[in-house]
């Protein structure tokens, strides 16, 4: 279980890097730019990242009894770039210390999702891969608004 832990806590400290790189290219209104009214900014899909650890990890595996507003993180709303970078190192924070903490029977346990038992297990690398699609979308849109002068995430930034 030790090496899976490993596994899953680099993969969200590498999300965790490349969403916080796309952010760092980019100013408070490109951050909160729609593309078109049916999109989502970049502000809206940390919200959302955000709402799903709220759901699916507080909620779901540590049962801290939050409410979650789903509707909520996909309207207009206006975040700045230091709300963003907090919010999005608070919900990976807590992502990698849920992981880190969690003993062997709480990843065989179940939680009720969308009217389908998932085991914690499964619940965790669900959030892996969502995240992964939201970080896509991010740089997606961090591309249009910057054309050339983006510069890509999968390389981390030499020190």
């Amino acid at each position: 279980m030790d090496e899976i832990k490993e596994l899953l806590i680099a993969k969200f400290n590498e999300i965790l890097r490349r969403t916080l790189s796309v952010i760092d290219q980019l100013g408070d209104e490109e951050l909160n730019w729609r593309p078109n009214e049916s999109s989502n900014s970049i502000a809206n899909l940390i919200v959302h990242v955000q709402g799903n650890v709220k759901e699916r990890i507080l909620n779901g595996i540590l049962h801290r009894g939050l409410t979650r507003n789903r509707d909520a993180e996909f309207e207009e709303l206006y975040k700045s770039k230091d709300e963003l970078i907090e919010i999005t190192k608070e919900t990976y924070q807590t992502i990698v210390d849920t992981i880190g903490n969690m003993p062997e029977e709480t990843w065989k346990k179940t939680q009720l999702v969308r009217n389908k038992e998932r085991t914690n297990l499964d619940m965790i690398i669900q959030c892996a891969t969502h995240f992964s699609e939201h970080l896509g979308q991010m740089m997606y849109i961090g591309k249009l608004i910057k054309d050339k002068d983006y510069v890509v995430t999968s390389i981390p930034k030499k020190k």
